[in-house]
């Protein structure tokens, strides 16, 4: 059996699963109080289920879960050994990925409910980076310093994160996002023999795709902090996963695909902190300085305007994907 085949599997049975379960967690959050109220800064006219991070969590288990029994019973299978060997390799680094995915839909599950303080989402965001380093899936840049590694791959994370969160603020704009880097991801390491690394990029994009067209281009829900934070948490560690300098593929400056691929979003993170702090602005409160929101002010309407970076970042990571 070719194992390309497992890339488009996971995505398709992450997208069947993520879209079969929305209706599910929409009434759950109906249920819940996790609903976003028209009001300041808003464009929706009535109260929309914050139901896409639950649903894309459920895109990524249920075929995790039936990966695992697959993998079980296809033993004697080449795809299914090339898999395995991943998974030994490289178990507890995906045991506290998947801890780590559910602390940050957790996280963001309460903000939506709540609205939690800065502080405290900050804080748990910086423990759920700190753990996911200390199982060993961290950022060297060839760098020997353990203290070091740590503190990058917790800043990368961190960064990732919020960026995502700041660019949930259209409909469809992080989650489109998300699918693109994640599908460039998936690409880039999957062309390197990656197929662990390549598998858990596409099932991110699939479980992203089942929620997207309930979300773009009129929102029926919405991915909520519990989504935006889920998003950029899987999109921080599949830039870390990927050994994109190896014995084979030997170019220093491969090591900056995750900047590039994570370019759109991180750009905007970027200039609404520079500019918040430059106004004497608490960075952690949104306005409407970003891309999206200033191409709505030039006239272009939101649909289009995101279109539009959703197209910048194709070209970022058609970019990084040629320097390959």
């Amino acid at each position: 059996m070719n194992v390309s085949i497992v890339y488009p599997a996971a995505f398709v049975c992450a997208a069947l699963a993520s879209a079969g379960s929305l209706p599910f967690w929409r009434r759950w959050c109906q249920r819940s109080g996790a609903i976003d109220e028209p009001g300041h800064r808003k464009i929706h006219g009535e109260a929309v289920p914050l139901a896409g991070g639950l649903a894309v969590m459920t895109g990524l288990l249920v075929p995790l879960l039936a990966g695992a029994v697959w993998v079980v019973g296809l033993s004697h299978a080449n795809v299914a050994k090339l898999l395995e060997h991943g998974f030994n390799v490289r178990s507890a680094e995906l045991l506290a990925i998947l801890a780590g995915a559910l602390g940050m839909l957790l996280i963001g599950l309460r903000d939506d409910q709540v609205e939690l303080r800065p502080a405290t989402k900050f804080g748990g965001q910086f423990l759920i980076a700190l753990l996911v380093a200390a199982a060993g899936v961290r950022i060297t840049l060839f760098v020997p310093s353990q203290l070091f590694q740590y503190a990058i791959t917790i800043l990368w994370i961190l960064t990732v994160v919020n960026a995502f969160n700041f660019m949930d603020n259209m409909n469809g704009l992080c989650a489109g996002l998300g699918i693109i880097a994640a599908c460039w991801f998936g690409l880039i390491v999957a062309r390197q023999g990656q197929y662990l690394v390549g598998a858990i990029s596409f099932l991110t994009a699939g479980a992203i795709s089942g929620f997207l067209p309930r979300n773009f281009p009129r929102a029926t829900v919405f991915l909520g902090d519990a989504g935006s934070h889920l998003t950029g948490f899987l999109l921080a560690v599949l830039a870390i996963l990927p050994h994109f300098y190896t014995r084979h593929h030997q170019k220093p400056l491969a090591v900056l695909t995750p900047l590039l691929v994570l370019a759109v979003p991180l750009a905007d993170l970027v200039w609404v902190v520079f500019l918040r702090w430059r106004l004497g602005r608490p960075v952690y409160i949104g306005d409407t300085n970003h891309l999206s929101h200033r191409l709505v002010r030039r006239r272009m309407s939101p649909a289009r305007a995101v279109a539009l970076i959703w197209a910048l970042a194709f070209l970022a990571g058609a970019i990084a994907f040629l320097l390959q």
